[in-house]
């Protein structure tokens, strides 16, 4: 006859998520950690021109920047006030299984970006992590929706009373702020949440 799987004990579930929260705080750390490198070296050599690499509309150039952008940062301020939310709002996204923190960074970035790359003015260059951040906002508070979950429902509508007021960067404002590459985060981290939970399924 089949076994039935052991229950872990308290200790095996402890180590378990411990590990599991330990594995989680290395990938986001991580990730922040390259940013950092990335903009440390744009420091110490700007005749490098890093920042050159970011999305550029509809030139061939600025494809690579899709990929390049959210590690590239217009200054220490700019990158310092990315990293909290992509820490906070990243760290809830891998709550919910490192593979679907994975998809729907990998979704974002690409899809968004290439919405910035279609659609934003000629002659600008769009660069920085709150592209993705916006497209964790717009996958936290609608994913719940889409899996039909209700501690997910909570967690968006928590999210959307605390973070409510980022969605206006989606609006065009300041000048020098890619209210494009925030709007296009958004929209891709909500077809996301659509894509990878249709109908209350997950597709990852």
């Amino acid at each position: 006859m089949p076994r039935k799987p052991s229950t872990p004990t308290p200790r095996q579930a402890a180590d378990e998520l411990l590990g599991s929260l330990r594995s989680h705080a290395i990938t986001l750390f991580g990730l922040l950690a390259v940013m950092w490198a990335v903009e440390i070296i744009d420091f110490l050599f700007p005749f490098w021109h890093l920042d050159h690499l970011g999305i550029i509309p509809r030139h061939s150039s600025g494809l690579f920047g899709i990929v390049a952008a959210p590690f590239l940062h217009g200054g220490f301020s700019h990158l310092a006030a990315n990293s909290i939310p992509f820490l906070i709002l990243g760290g809830i996204v891998m709550l919910g299984e490192r593979g679907v923190f994975w998809a729907v960074t990998i979704f974002v970035t690409v899809v968004g970006g290439f919405g910035v790359w279609l659609l934003a003015p000629g002659g600008t260059v769009h660069i920085g992590a709150s592209g993705l951040i916006f497209g964790y906002l717009g996958f936290l508070i609608s994913r719940g929706l889409f899996e039909r979950s209700p501690l997910w429902i909570a967690i968006g509508f928590g999210l959307l009373i605390a973070y409510g007021g980022m969605i206006f960067g989606i609006l065009p404002g300041q000048p020098g702020i890619s209210w494009q590459g925030h709007f296009f985060g958004f929209v891709a981290g909500i077809l996301s949440a659509w894509a990878m939970f249709p109908k209350g399924k997950k597709l990852y």
